[in-house]
């Protein structure tokens, strides 16, 4: 990972001279001692050694990132299983007819969509990496049960389900990402798990493709299910033991390198863990404009995702007339391009100026714009120009994957905090339900409405991108004023780092954007 010192300006907390003399307040009991021991040994900005933090950092990339990577890996080839499942024979055997597969691709994220909020509560109360692996192998066994599946309504209630348990994966990667992190390096690490969704789309049709052809009592639909589930819940099982659930307890690290993993967090002013639901938090979760604001991006921003993730292998199909070899073989640039694009992103965002997140993510935009356009534009049997269109619509998933760590960076308050993160995927649910009913089986394999439903959705994203932008100017500005009028106490940087205050109610928090 490269290291991003650089961006002074996204790290720093300016340190109020404290003339009480009394301690910092520390949110978490459990771990309270570690924590002002932290802030004694290294609560001054500067005082952990360069080289050491920089060992540091490899050491946090090797034991988290590869969990949370491969993780994603079979999060998002589970998802795109039904439709591997599809293209060998699952709606055949089911005798799925008009909207039914729209409705198993959707019943999915009716789980998600439920269990979202009480879900991120849920974890805000627990060992956040165990309740995470706990989830993940219990979303493999039902991916695994499915295979028994002989009607429409005994797989949409297992779909519903599985989306249940998984509706934890995203959120609990954030807050992960954002409890070893400081807010400079989060759009890095959150852009190396999350490319893990580009591997799952070239990887997963490769193993979707071999899966497919295995022959055994079962129809090899049946296998999809199977072996996918089997792979991701040994994956949960690794996850269970070796991903931490606190920077006080992470094995394999040194006494003085947690301190310095607690110190590092002093600088984000966001918190770290804290078990107890605030309700005055909650309050100001649902009380505030920036919170429909996620709601309306998760929902818009994943419009395009819920056809792409469950209708490409058929719109690549189309165009391959139904060849299965040609389709999964398709579909690995697809996967390449996904991973190229995010790399892309998150070191264009590295080499500009502080606060370009939102630029950066706008930036992205351009090219799923401009390849919607050309799928819609072109002639119906101009497979290869068209194909490559279809592959430009991946770099909205860059734009995506950066604005993930403007919401990791800009909420503060634990409680807060998870109730933000199930808000945006909250609003993804919505998207990807309505998503692929868009994706009419009378258009194929043009699927006009599906793509002109895609381009829609980026031009809205484009603009919310901008509109953040602002909003998180003005917030700032806004601070300034509070704290100038003594509405708004000036405390010390150590005074709050780790009291679980909102980005609202801690003077320190500054947004980037």
């Amino acid at each position: 990972m490269a290291d991003l010192e650089s961006k002074h300006q996204e790290e720093h907390v300016e340190v109020l001279d404290d003339k009480t003399g009394h301690r910092p307040q520390v949110a978490t009991r459990q771990y309270a001692d570690i924590y002002y021991e932290a802030l004694e040994k290294y609560g001054d900005d500067g005082s952990i050694d360069p080289a050491a933090e920089k060992r540091l950092k490899r050491k946090l990339d090797f034991r988290i990132l590869p969990l949370l990577g491969v993780c994603y890996f079979f999060y998002y080839t589970d998802k795109t299983t039904l439709s591997y499942a599809a293209i060998f024979g699952l709606k055949t055997d089911l005798h799925l007819h008009g909207t039914q597969y729209s409705w198993l691709s959707s019943a999915f994220y009716f789980g998600w969509l439920v269990w979202a909020i009480p879900s991120n509560l849920i974890m805000q109360r627990l060992p956040p990496a165990y309740y995470l692996a706990t989830n993940i192998f219990l979303w493999s066994a039902l991916l695994m049960i499915e295979a028994v599946s002989h009607n429409f309504l005994s797989l949409m209630i297992l779909r519903v389900l599985s989306g249940a348990f998984e509706a934890i994966a995203d959120p609990a990667f954030m807050l992960i990402t954002s409890m070893y992190y400081t807010r400079a390096e989060q759009p890095s690490r959150i852009s190396f798990w999350y490319a893990f969704n580009g591997l799952g789309v070239a990887g997963g049709g490769m193993l979707g493709f071999a899966i497919g052809h295995i022959k055994g009592a079962l129809a090899s639909w049946r296998y999809e299910f199977i072996v996918v589930g089997a792979l991701s819940a040994s994956w949960a099982i690794l996850m269970f033991f070796y991903l931490p659930n606190s920077p006080a307890t992470f094995r394999g690290f040194t006494h003085d390198e947690k301190l310095m993993i607690i110190a590092r967090m002093r600088r984000n002013q966001t918190g770290v863990e804290n078990r107890q639901i605030k309700w005055d938090q909650v309050k100001e979760w649902a009380t505030e404009y920036r919170t429909y604001m996620y709601l309306a991006l998760g929902a818009i921003c994943n419009i395009p995702n819920g056809g792409i993730s469950n209708f490409s292998t058929l719109v690549i199909s189309g165009l391959t007339h139904g060849n299965t070899l040609k389709t999964s073989l398709l579909g690995i640039p697809q996967g390449v391009l996904v991973v190229i694009w995010i790399a892309a992103g998150a070191l264009i965002n590295e080499r500009l100026p502080n606060n370009s997140r939102t630029l950066v993510s706008a930036l992205f935009m351009l090219p799923t714009i401009a390849g919607a356009l050309g799928f819609l534009l072109a002639p119906v049997d101009a497979y290869v120009g068209r194909l490559i269109c279809f592959y430009l619509t991946g770099s909205y998933q860059a734009s995506f994957v950066i604005f993930l760590s403007v919401i990791t960076s800009n909420t503060g308050g634990q409680t807060k905090k998870m109730l933000v993160s199930g808000t945006i995927w909250f609003g993804a649910c919505i998207g990807n339900i309505v998503s692929p009913f868009f994706y009419l089986t009378s258009q194929a394999p043009t699927y006009h409405l599906g793509i002109g439903s895609l381009l829609v959705a980026n031009c809205a994203e484009l603009a919310l991108f901008i509109a953040f932008r602002y909003v998180f100017i003005y917030e700032n500005r806004r601070k300034q004023r509070r704290i100038a009028s003594g509405e708004l106490a000036a405390l010390s940087a150590n005074d709050t780092a780790f009291a679980d205050l909102t980005d609202t109610q801690n003077p320190n928090f500054v947004y980037v954007y």
